[in-house]
């Protein structure tokens, strides 16, 4: 799908959900009124100015949660909790402001009914959209033919993944190398033929997938496809060191590309994310105080020690802090060494109970509120372990470009205590290169409402080889 048609499927696509959206209040109204005899204490005007509001919030919402990107490469399985999450997140927002505010009058269960008709619809929509999309590409009438220049590692890897989901949109049709490589894919010739194929073939695009030794090759490359007027593309033979949308900065018409620039570089952005945590984790401490003192009795009957346990962890810019819990195992010598296990016989029984419900971490609000940490972020690691696995895990040291977080991508994700580290660290990549305020909020949702703080102990980690 060309770029044009793929603007105009994205308006539509946000145009429909906007519909669905307002005409869910007018119909829950009918519904709740006249299907079943409710008693009307609000006009209809007044749910449709409400909708209008509603609708504009949503979409917005939508957006930020990243359902308006282009829908290659975006599963049904990722994008449908993300639509359920979002909704209910302005949902539960709408009820707490009409509770607080003016609209204690509104039907609650119009309001519920109204829910329900928009996240089921806009899901059935997008169910349909891409059985839709599928049968399309099936065709082969719209797949984007590609001309594919290499054939090492990483045009094999390209041709793959291509390959693998035809989703993606991309058909090769054939490659260029000095040599044959590539099994499942036609040698159409060596790189002095390109400029001849490239007028034989009529490509919709060129990729050029590289090796390093090759890579003298991509001025006459370059060249060849201006000639042609063929748009092309270059996967750099680095590719598996840098992030999915490296920062460009312009050095007096000299390209300089920062392959470790993230959003929190931006002062906006480390602004508006340590405001929040100042503002949630303060709110949090006073308000889960009951919790916090009788959490701390249970410590102090299970078993002689200190009610908080203090343990040394590395933080952002590699410094070392001080990382608070409530004690839940027994005073032991290999807090600084020692991986806990879901057998672990230190633990104690209330221990364990905190340890289940994620209770033991709440004094780690405090490490929020003197920023040593945030709210969300990867997770904090024990000195001893960041340096065994900062030269067995790749990428593993770039964690530590934010604060360690109380929950993470990772953790909502299934990826907490005993799990793979190569995992986590895949996980919390993702999530430093693709920070946003709203990403924030889903990951606490999604804690909070998806029972993400709930302990599995179960899962083992991953064996990292020496």
């Amino acid at each position: 799908m060309n770029r044009e048609n793929q603007r105009i499927l994205n308006q539509l696509h946000v145009l429909s959900d906007g519909l669905v959206l307002f005409l869910s209040f007018p119909i829950a109204f009918w519904m709740r009124f006249y299907v079943f005899h409710g008693k009307i204490s609000v006009p209809l005007v007044n749910y449709i100015v409400l909708g209008v509001v509603y609708t504009a919030a949503q979409l917005f919402t939508y957006a930020a949660f990243g359902l308006y990107q282009d829908l290659h490469g975006k599963r049904l399985r990722v994008e449908l909790p993300r639509l359920w999450e979002a909704t209910l997140l302005d949902s539960v927002v709408l009820q707490s402001l009409l509770f607080m505010s003016w609209g204690i009058h509104y039907s609650r269960g119009l309001l519920l009914m109204a829910f329900f008709l928009s996240v089921g619809v806009l899901s059935a929509k997008r169910i349909a959209l891409r059985a839709v999309l599928r049968r399309h590409r099936e065709s082969n009438r719209s797949l984007k033919q590609v001309l594919l220049l290499g054939s090492g590692a990483l045009a094999k890897k390209y041709l793959g993944v291509i390959s693998a989901d035809r989703m993606l949109g991309y058909a090769p049709i054939g490659y260029v190398s000095e040599k044959k490589g590539l099994k499942r894919l036609r040698w159409l010739g060596d790189f002095e033929k390109l400029g001849q194929l490239l007028e034989q073939t009529r490509p919709d695009e060129v990729v050029a997938a590289l090796e390093p030794e090759d890579v003298q090759r991509t001025p006459d490359i370059i060249a060849a496809c201006d000639s042609a007027g063929v748009r092309l593309s270059i996967i750099p033979f680095f590719a598996d060191y840098m992030p999915s949308a490296p920062q460009i900065d312009d050095l007096n018409g000299i390209p300089l590309m920062n392959i470790r620039r993230i959003p929190l570089d931006s002062w906006t952005n480390a602004f508006c994310k340590r405001a929040m945590d100042i503002v949630l984790s303060a709110l949090l401490l006073v308000l889960l105080s009951p919790v916090l003192a009788v959490c701390a009795l249970g410590v102090k009957l299970s078993s002689p020690g200190p009610v908080i346990f203090r343990q040394e962890r590395v933080g952002r810019d590699k410094k070392l802090f001080w990382m608070y819990k409530f004690r839940s195992m027994r005073v032991n010598d290999e807090d600084t060494t020692a991986w806990s296990k879901q057998s672990d016989d230190r633990r104690t029984r209330f221990g364990a109970f905190m340890r289940k419900c994620s209770l033991d971490e709440l004094p780690q609000l405090w490490n929020v509120l003197k920023g040593d940490m945030s709210l969300v972020g990867p997770r904090p690691e024990l000195p001893y372990f960041v340096d065994q696995f900062r030269d067995q895990v790749p990428l593993y040291m770039v964690k530590h470009q934010v604060r360690p977080g109380i929950t993470g991508w990772a953790q909502v994700r299934g990826l907490r205590g005993d799990t793979s580290i190569r995992a986590r660290i895949e996980h919390d990549i993702y999530y430093i290169e693709h920070w946003s305020f709203w990403f924030d909020l889903q990951i606490l949702v999604m804690t909070v409402f998806g029972g993400k703080f709930i302990n599995d102990e179960e899962l083992t980690r991953e064996k990292v080889a020496p």
